[in-house]
């Protein structure tokens, strides 16, 4: 990965039961899973200093980098599981990675990914366009 951000560095990230929750900075959108109630979709935009933040994250578990994704041996497995689809564009290159939370003990490298976007959500969580949306209704068995 470049040192400095690109011009055209972006990202989406589909995650949880069925991938409904969407981070997209391509259309600078983020979706919400409400479950029973569907989805709801709103602006959200990050500062150049939050994209910064977020691509020094990837630089350091370097994103790029082929990933073992998937536990060996695969011990237990849990239902539902949430499931992340990244697709990232740095310097005109499309980077997808794709992590199952199906395992109960996801490889380091999993886990990294994972923690990368509770980070960027986090940084979601803060903005009032977040706030705004209504809360989920039931849940997932």
């Amino acid at each position: 990965m470049p040192q400095d951000i690109p011009e055209d560095f972006g990202f989406a990230i589909q995650y949880g039961a069925g991938k409904k929750h969407e981070i997209n900075t391509f259309t600078s959108t983020f979706t919400k899973d409400l479950i029973t109630a569907g989805t709801v979709t709103t602006d959200m935009t990050f500062t150049e200093e939050e994209m910064e933040f977020i691509y020094a994250k990837m630089k350091e578990i370097n994103i790029a980098d082929t990933k073992q994704l998937i536990p060996e041996p695969i011990g237990c497995t849990m239902e539902p599981y949430g499931e992340d689809e990244w697709v990232i564009l740095i310097n005109k290159e499309t980077i997808r990675q794709t992590v199952s939370e199906t395992y109960c003990e996801p490889t380091q490298e999993a886990q990294q990914l994972i923690d990368l976007r509770e980070t960027i959500f986090d940084l979601i969580k803060k903005k009032d366009s977040y706030k705004e949306l209504p809360e989920a209704v039931g849940g997932y068995e």
